[in-house]
């Protein structure tokens, strides 16, 4: 049709100036430069990530050294905790102040026990109880998700001989936890460091743990095991130990890039390096795809920063300061990231079976104030977005699910109709209450579903009910798929 017929029949005309050669292009540099940005930042990782990791000394540990650690965390609880109301006034949980007297929580409990989940979840009592109901089902049926056999600060310097013989007896109970489906669903060891003071004895004692291990099992390796790397200053570190990898599996029968790592931020260097510049990526890239988590050493960098012992905390605005650095270097990376732990230890200052009534209160005391601390700090790291941490005792287990399932339980309901409506909308801006929601929250409270299921403290089915998403779509990770999807399955 002629431009004047077009005219005539009041077609709009749409005028184009970029010649298509020249778009085509374009678009073709545009997608080479986008895939290489997308395989730098690939995004969150789909697997699974441990919510903490429990530190032990090498030389202490057994093929069931888990089980162990779940009977003391449980005993704890019961001890200090006997019910949720004690749990919430101790911790001050949400609600806490509108509970019944502890006397009565027995009573309360059995009444909670007998409602419908939808009837509890109107009780006062909702949250402490079901915080409490999974705590303790979570210390009886898998207690600790990651444990790091310590050969670093939780195991010393000692004689080479020593630390040879533990090395190749930690491997051993390692093999034997293998064998009896004992061992975490994460596992691994903390070397000593590749500064000059230490790098033999860290190449040392990785060779004969790795290779006594491999020469027990042909070559397989404990599911999700990882190598730890601490005070981490220089790429040529994290570069040697992927060089060391390569002759092990290579030698050994390991399959190729299956030793994978994990280094430790502890030092300033590690996050502004000599030129001046956050040199995070840096460390990441000489890895080689093989560093997949990095966690942050909250003593080491606070002394680093000259902090005094008194006020070395992880609450520190140092720390603050750190975390966000890290966040900015490696968000979307796919890297894991830890915060560490507290040190404030929840043990009981007196034991025995004859103990005074002042001696049982100042263990209750102790333990109580302990837990209130680490709560506090695993609260602020959640708000700050590091979903996993330090515990280096396992009277702090209780401390640890508490803080992370009140964290998602406390704003699971407003967060599943932000989302639902949301979702309803097909990607329009939505209003809900008093908060406008729009596309970017709409990812952040995905997040947020995400976060809650890895940790438990949400099911996919309690998801799935509540926002009205199927769990393929909760899956995708994506807001923008899973709202092509609801669209889809929708119209």
């Amino acid at each position: 049709m002629s431009i004047a017929a077009c005219l005539k029949a009041k077609i709009r005309i749409m005028k184009k100036t970029i010649p298509e050669n020249k778009r085509q292009e374009i678009m073709e540099k545009l997608a080479l430069a986008n895939q290489e940005f997308q395989e730098i930042y690939p995004g969150e990782r789909p697997d699974r990530q441990p919510i903490h990791t429990v530190y032990g000394g090498a030389n202490l540990f057994k093929h069931n050294l888990v089980e162990k650690m779940g009977e003391v965390a449980l005993n704890s609880f019961h001890t200090y905790a006997p019910n949720f109301v004690v749990l919430a006034n101790v911790l001050q949980l949400p609600g806490y102040t509108e509970l019944p007297v502890v006397g009565e929580a027995e009573q309360v409990k059995e009444q909670l026990d007998a409602m419908s989940p939808a009837d509890r979840q109107q009780h006062t009592g909702w949250l402490a109880y079901t915080v409490y109901e999974k705590v303790h089902q979570k210390l009886q049926t898998e207690p600790v998700e990651d444990f790091r056999i310590d050969f670093e600060d939780g195991f010393g310097n000692r004689p080479d001989q020593e630390e040879d013989e533990v090395a190749e007896n930690a491997a051993r109970e390692v093999v034997k936890g293998m064998e009896m489906n004992s061992l975490p669903p994460f596992i691994g060891i903390r070397i000593k460091p590749f500064t000059e003071d230490h790098k033999q004895r860290g190449m040392r004692t990785l060779d004969i743990f790795l290779s006594t291990l491999g020469s027990l099992t042909s070559g397989k390796l404990p599911d999700n095991f990882v190598v730890m790397l601490p005070k981490v200053t220089i790429p040529s570190q994290v570069e040697a130990l992927v060089e060391l990898f390569e002759i092990l599996e290579q030698h050994i029968g390991f399959a190729s890039g299956s030793l994978k790592m994990e280094m430790m931020v502890e030092t300033t260097q590690a996050v502004m390096n000599e030129h001046g510049k956050n040199g995070l990526m840096n460390l990441v890239r000489a890895g080689r795809g093989r560093l997949i988590a990095c966690h942050f050493g909250t003593y080491d960098y606070t002394a680093a920063c000259n902090i005094t012992a008194k006020y070395q905390d992880m609450g520190h605005q140092v720390c603050d300061f750190a975390h966000h650095m890290i966040k900015v270097a490696l968000g979307g990376t796919g890297i894991w990231l830890s915060d560490g732990a507290t040190n404030v230890m929840p043990i009981a200052p007196h034991r025995g079976d004859a103990l005074t009534d002042e001696q049982i209160a100042e263990n209750q005391k102790v333990v109580h104030s302990s837990w209130k601390l680490g709560y506090n700090h695993t609260r602020h790291s959640l708000y700050k977005g590091l979903y996993q941490g330090w515990d280096l005792h396992p009277s702090q287990l209780p401390m640890r699910y508490t803080a992370l399932y009140t964290f998602f339980l406390e704003s699971y309901e407003e967060a599943a109709l932000r989302l639902r409506n949301f979702v309803q909308a097909s990607a329009h801006a939505t209003l809900t209450g008093d908060i406008f929601d729009d596309a970017a929250t709409g990812q952040g409270l995905l997040n947020y579903f995400i976060k809650a299921i890895s940790s438990g403290a949400l099911s996919e089915a309690e998801v799935q009910e509540s926002t009205g998403l199927s769990l393929d779509e909760i899956r995708l990770r994506s807001f923008a798929k899973i709202i092509q999807s609801w669209q889809q399955r929708n119209n």
